[in-house]
């Protein structure tokens, strides 16, 4: 991989930059590799701790400690009606991609049979080359949260939810 280097000092526009140059800049803001996750079982939990979502896990190791780690995830969740709960991205033991008040995601059902969709795109900077893991956790204020399913009268119909790390040169 060529090292990425910046324009020319000499560069103004309408310049056309030399092969070198372009060569020198292919390496910059690319995708190195890329890591996924396929969840297809249920998972429920009545905690009002964060608590692991088994099978949302995706581990990474970083080529460089410069580059960045793109976390995309994507799910189908619900709760038991009027009942709030919350999903949170999590990074080797540190919640990270969080609001305010500690929360990322709030899974709220106003009425039975509904479902949810969140979805988290996370660019994180773990400054690392050593493996890395990005965690799916949820929580409930009280009730039932349920992963890959609308509710609980909904069981045997289940959903397909993702979690994608990308690595992404500096």
């Amino acid at each position: 991989m060529a090292t990425p280097t910046s324009l020319p000092a000499t560069f103004v526009a309408g310049n056309v930059l030399t092969a070198a140059q372009m060569n020198d800049l292919r390496g910059a803001f690319r995708i190195i590799q890329v890591v996924s996750t396929t969840k297809t079982d249920t998972f429920t939990t009545t905690s009002t701790s964060f608590t692991d979502i088994t099978g949302m896990s995706v581990t990474i190791t970083p080529t460089a400690t410069s580059s960045k780690v793109l976390v995309l995830v994507n799910m189908i969740a619900g709760t038991t009606t009027s009942n709030n709960g919350f999903i949170v991205l999590d990074r080797d033991g540190t919640d990270i991609a969080v609001s305010a008040d500690g929360n990322s995601t709030i899974v709220r059902n106003d009425q039975a049979g509904d479902s949810r969709h969140p979805t988290i795109a996370y660019l994180d900077s773990p400054a690392t080359t050593s493996a890395v893991t990005y965690q799916i956790q949820a929580k409930m204020d009280n009730g039932t949260f349920y992963f890959n399913q609308r509710n609980a009268s909904a069981s045997g119909k289940t959903g397909v939810s993702t979690i994608t790390a990308l690595e992404v040169s500096a």
